[in-house]
């Protein structure tokens, strides 16, 4: 059982029949009465994002979910394959189970399936990914009191903000969990 004290973002829960991810949550006290967690799932099998708000204390069962490494081989339209890098058994994905995963994918790209019970249900991205910088306009420092950032195209048609020296053809770091720019590589 996994209590709201032991929230982490990425765990999996089982709630009312149904496999959900954690994908954010916040701890409300309230001047009155018990504190409260308001936490933001996504249900793995129907891919639905809902927010839903608990008592302090409250308990669920912890799904396990069985992680094995793979590595993407290529797409085939709305199809995404890859090799279980111990068996050599290729799974097929569609667009809609991976999600916003797809925006980060390279080919030959190492990653861990995620199942449950024997179903797979998707894949894990590192924490961050290296990709090309495909187009950009040229950047002109001017007078700019902070940062000033300007969109850039990433091989996989990404799209990020990124500060005024980073050129077409540069390698950069993205953050996976926030799609964010990093650092030039």
């Amino acid at each position: 059982m996994i209590s709201t004290g032991e929230l982490k973002k990425g765990v999996a829960i089982e709630l009312d029949g149904e496999l959900w991810q954690i994908l954010d949550y916040h701890h409300i006290k309230m001047g009155r009465g018990s504190a409260q967690v308001r936490i933001k799932l996504r249900n793995i099998k129907r891919g639905q994002t809902v927010e839903r708000s608990f008592q302090a204390g409250e308990k669920w069962p912890r799904a396990y979910l069985d992680r094995r490494p793979v590595q993407y081989l290529y797409s085939d339209g709305n199809d995404y394959t890859f090799m279980d890098t111990e068996s050599y058994e290729q799974i097929t994905l569609t667009a809609e189970m991976l999600g916003d995963t797809v925006q980060y994918l390279t080919d030959g790209m190492m990653l861990d399936r995620t199942s449950y019970e024997g179903e797979t249900i998707g894949v894990e991205l590192p924490v961050s990914v290296d990709l090309k910088v495909e187009s950009t306009e040229p950047g002109f420092a001017g007078d700019t009191a902070t940062g000033a950032r300007k969109p850039a195209t990433l091989q996989t048609g990404l799209v990020v903000q990124v500060p005024l020296f980073v050129q077409e053809g540069d390698t950069i770091r993205v953050d996976t969990r926030t799609g964010e720019y990093q650092t030039r590589v």
